[in-house]
This record gives structure tokens, sequence and C-alpha cells, in this order.
């Protein structure tokens, strides 16, 4: 049995922790902040409640996995789970409506022929068909396995070129497949919105940014019931039966080295905890940025992706019941400088007050440098949001707006890191689960294989293998 303490109770971070417990390793988990979860959080108000992080789940896979690899009861058994149909609706700039289906590539072929006209199916689904050779190419080593040392084949771009043209050169970012391949400003708007909602500019994200939207269009969309926070909440809860440990309020200020590799902790009262093993689920650059693991040149960071956005959230508490026909998330397209905003209004009674009341969410993709007003921004979400939610404003009690100062200060970190992405020369891909100090490991969003719940909750799975398994393991199967 190995002592092993973990850095930060984010969704990682927990899964890597109930996987090693029940591997018989003793796991203690430090939280600096009052509670678990990282930046899966919820605002309650006025018997109204918010996910002010990520509000729908996708690649469910991973949860299900580590569920039955850690107890009897599955996902489905502790929480409720139901695919989002339809996924999404998009309302383009020129005001243009479309609604997509969950996980149906014929139906959103149809539906976009319908609302863009003819042929504008064709060339989404042929996109898609392209997207397909990034995914398959990409991933195992982005997903499944463990992080190698040499990553240069996974700096080249897998998204392949069109074939026409003797001189066709391949795309080299998102919004060159969009000019190139979709020509219709809608769908490349459409396109573009897959990448700002992971975090991602399309002007600098490489091609294969465009497993994206294939990612969801091809394996759905879900809502947990009670909002995603609920799922932190499952997660936690199968720690504790498992015996992992949390200290809550308590952060650590330094990995403690001895010999070469990681022996354990400091805290910030000066007390020392002993470690086999130390598992760093807090942001990555933060704990270099604070020293909390020791370096000297900065060449001995190691790598992680951030593309300088952060996250825009709006809650509002309404007045009035749901429309009938309203859908759970609505995409409403950038114009001008109005951010592209989606629009969760999620059917959840445990929400809501009573049934003549609403909670909605904005959210928004955001630059963070220059720093920006960002109570213009919230104004212009809202703005945005009229064209999702009849009779908004005067429908609206109040409404909170958190904005990236928020994120920072509740996680250590204003950005919000985006999942691994192969290609543009191998900037895009965050740190490795093994970090340059032998002992310790990198859990979390801010490392392989990067940001997102079901990448998250993956780089949880690669860290207990490497940590159980040690050079033999191989990825998960």
């Amino acid at each position: 049995m190995a002592r092993i303490v973990v850095i930060g109770a984010g969704l990682g971070a927990m899964a890597a922790a109930a996987r090693l417990a029940v591997a018989g390793h003793r796991v203690t988990v430090y939280e600096r902040g009052g509670t678990y979860g990282g930046a899966v959080r919820r605002f309650e108000r006025d018997g109204f409640g918010f996910d002010t992080g990520p509000g729908l789940l996708h690649l469910p896979a991973v949860y299900r996995d580590l569920f039955v690899k850690t107890g009897k009861e599955s996902l489905e058994d502790s929480v409720g789970l139901t695919q989002v149909d339809p996924a999404s609706r998009h309302v383009f700039a020129d005001g243009t409506r479309v609604d997509l289906p969950n996980a149906s590539r014929a139906g959103t072929v149809s539906a976009l022929d319908a609302a863009l006209g003819a042929g504008a199916g064709e060339r989404w689904g042929d996109f898609l068909g392209r997207a397909r050779e990034a995914w398959d190419r990409t991933r195992r080593p982005l997903l499944e396995e463990p992080q190698t040392a040499d990553t240069s084949p996974l700096a080249r771009e897998p998204y392949p070129a069109l074939k026409a043209g003797l001189l066709r050169r391949p795309a080299t970012t998102l919004a060159q497949v969009g000019a190139r391949e979709l020509r219709d400003p809608r769908l490349v708007a459409l396109l573009d919105s897959y990448a700002w909602a992971y975090g991602f500019d399309p002007a600098t994200a490489p091609a294969a940014a465009a497993v994206l939207p294939y990612m969801e269009q091809t394996f759905g969309t879900w809502y947990v019931s009670g909002g995603i926070r609920a799922l932190a909440d499952a997660v936690y809860e199968r720690c504790l039966k498992r015996r992992v440990e949390f200290v809550l309020d308590t952060e650590v200020t330094g990995v403690r080295v001895e010999q070469g590799r990681a022996a354990g902790i400091e805290l910030a009262g000066g007390e020392v905890v002993a470690a086999d093993h130390v598992v760093a689920g807090a942001p990555v650059p933060a704990l270099y940025r604070d020293h909390v693991v020791p370096w000297e040149r900065q060449d001995e960071w190691p790598r992680y992706q951030a593309d300088g956005t952060g996250r825009m959230t709006v809650c509002l508490a309404l007045r009035g019941t749901r429309e009938a026909d309203a859908v759970h998330r609505t995409v409403v397209h950038a114009t001008g400088d109005r951010p592209t905003t989606t629009v969760l209004r999620p059917d959840d009674p445990s929400l809501r007050p009573d049934g003549d009341h609403e909670s909605v969410t904005l959210t928004a993709t955001v630059n963070l440098y220059p720093e920006y007003d960002w109570a213009g921004i919230a104004e212009e979400m809202v703005t945005a949001a009229e064209s999702a939610v009849p009779g908004l404003r005067d429908r609206l009690l109040w409404q909170e707006v958190r904005t990236p100062d928020d994120t920072l200060r509740e996680t250590g970190a204003a950005e919000v890191p985006g999942p691994a992405l192969a290609g543009g020369r191998g900037a895009f891909l965050p740190a490795a689960n093994r970090s340059p100090l032998p002992g310790l490991h990198f859990a979390g969003g801010w490392s392989h294989p990067g940001g997102g719940l079901a990448h998250a909750g993956m780089s949880g799975a690669l860290v207990a293998g490497l940590i159980v398994e040690g050079d033999d393991f191989r990825g998960s199967q």
C-alpha cells in the first residue's frame, strides 16, 4: 500500500483518487478551497440554481468506466442522465435558425439543407467525414494512451487536405477549413462555435480542431439531472466510499523533494505530509508560477496548453414558465462585437423555486488580454439571449455575473484549458501526466489529454494507470 497525496479536488484529481484507492493505496486529497469540484461549481440564490462551469456532458462513457471500475453502482445509478434533443438550436447573425438533432449525422444534414439551402448539409457532412479521419488518426494517442516523450508525430496536422488542385496546400487552421470547405458564412459560424465553446480561437486553432464538432455530433450531448455539479457530487461520494480522505480549506505550498523525487507536500501552516506519490490536480501553470513545484530554469517547465481565453457566465433568474417549445441549448452566433453566446435552459425542477420561474445560464468565451469591460460583455450576452428567450427583459428578476477573475480566484488560473489537439506544431498539447520530477504526476484539465469534463476524467484514468502499473502501462482499454 502506497501513500498518495492529491493536490486539488477537481474532477480529474478525484477520478485519479478513486481509482488509486480501489487499487489498495491510501489516498488523501488536499484542497485549498472549501469545496470539491474545481471549476464544476453551482451558484444558488432564492431557490434558483446554476452551473457556473460546464453545463453539458459529452463522452459519458468516461464516467461510466470510472463508476464501473470503482464500485457496484453504475453512473446511471448515481445520477440522472438524459440525452439532449435537439442537441442545439443555432441562431445566426442573419436571423436564420436551425435545430440540430442529437447524434444523428443524417438528421443534421437534413436540418441544414432545410434551413440553409440545398447543398449545405452535404458540405457539412463531407467536412465531418474528413474530421473523422483526423479523429481516427489521433484518438488513441490523444485520449487513451500516456503522452510519449517524443510528441513530434502529434505536432503534424492530421486533418486531411482536400484532393483538389495539384498545388493545393493543406489547411493549417480551423478558420482556413471553414473558408475553403464550407463557404456559407453560416456553416463557418457553426464550425467556429464549436471551437469557441472549448476555448479556442478558430483563427489560431489547428485544423485538427475539426474533431470537436465530430465528437459532439457523433457521440451525443447529455444532461445530468440537477446540473453538472451533481456529477461532481457523485464522484466525491464515490471517493468517500473508497475511503479517500479529503482535507478542505488547506493550501499546499510546496512539493517536497528527497533524493531527486517527490516525497510529499508542504502545507501553508508549515506541516509536512510524507507520500510515495504526489498527484497534482491544480492548474499546471499555477503550480510553477507559485513555486509549488520546485524549478530553476524556464525550460524545466512542462508544456501546457492555453489559448488566452476565459469564460464569462451570466446567471439569469426569470419569472414565468418555460415555453413548451423551448430547447435546452441555443447558440446565438456572434455579430459585431457581441460574442457567440450559449443559452442553457434546462427543464429541471431542482434548479428553480417553482413552476412559475426559470433559471437560465449564459456562457461565452472571451479573450483575456487585454482586459475587457466585463459588465459590458455581460450586457451584450443578455442582449444575445433575447433571441433565445421570449420576453427575457420583462421576465428578469435578477442576474449574477461571473468573470475570468472568479475562475482565477476559485481554480488558480483565469484561462479555461481546452482538450488536446494535434497539429499546430505541438502548441496545443498539454503537460504530460508524468511530470519532469519523478514521483509527481499531473491530472485534470491542464494535463494530458486536456480540458473538458470527459478529458479530465481520462486524465485521472491515465495517472492511476501510470502509478499502479508503472512503465508497463500502455493506456486505457
